[in-house]
């Protein structure tokens, strides 16, 4: 399938701050930001429609929580005025939302997903929205994750965590996209 820019929406999932701060282990990919802002750049000069997804946990004592320094934006990410914002207390940003509505109302066909983490919020907003017909597109070097504790007492570093989902999202629910492909298509749109 081409993706045709003009029904491709961004949408860049839990760009937050807390996930700078304990109790959070290490990310790997120190780019992550700087292509999430070039991807955002490129569709706001394109004019092309953006939603923005902010976590609000329920959890108690969770960094994500309203209210919380933890719960805005990271610099740069914050919807501008124009822009449309979901907030989810569940991995899916389909889940518990009116996404599904939101993306039908702009004549969507494509969801382009970049964020924070892409084995948790960002693969299940994929998976998610591959599996309600959506045409669902991986940004992975926007994308960071954190290094995790495996059942046996050892660690699983954010890299090979990164590796296996980007394997896992694209086998079946998504194509992959990187940032420079898709600003290089935002700026020949």
């Amino acid at each position: 399938m081409t993706l045709d820019l003009d029904r491709a929406v961004l949408l860049p999932v839990d760009m937050q701050r807390a996930f700078d701060a304990p109790p959070w282990p290490r990310r790997w990919n120190d780019q992550a930001d700087a292509n999430g802002l070039a991807l955002l750049d490129a569709w706001r000069t394109a004019g092309r429609p953006i939603i923005h997804v902010r976590h609000d946990s329920v959890q108690p004592g969770s960094t994500l929580a309203p209210g919380t320094p933890g719960n805005a934006f990271r610099p740069g990410f914050e919807p501008l005025e124009s822009e449309l914002l979901i907030t989810k207390s569940v991995n899916s940003a389909f889940i518990g939302t009116d996404l599904d509505e939101r993306l039908k109302r702009v004549g969507a066909r494509h969801v382009v997903v970049f964020g924070i983490s892409t084995d948790m919020c960002v693969s299940t907003t994929i998976r998610t929205g591959a599996n309600m017909g959506w045409d669902m597109i991986l940004a992975p070097d926007a994308c960071d994750c954190f290094d995790l504790p495996d059942s046996q007492g050892g660690w699983i570093s954010a890299a090979e965590i990164q590796r296996a989902h980007v394997a896992t999202l694209a086998f079946e629910f998504c194509r992959i996209h990187s940032t420079a492909e898709l600003t290089g298509l935002a700026a020949a749109a």
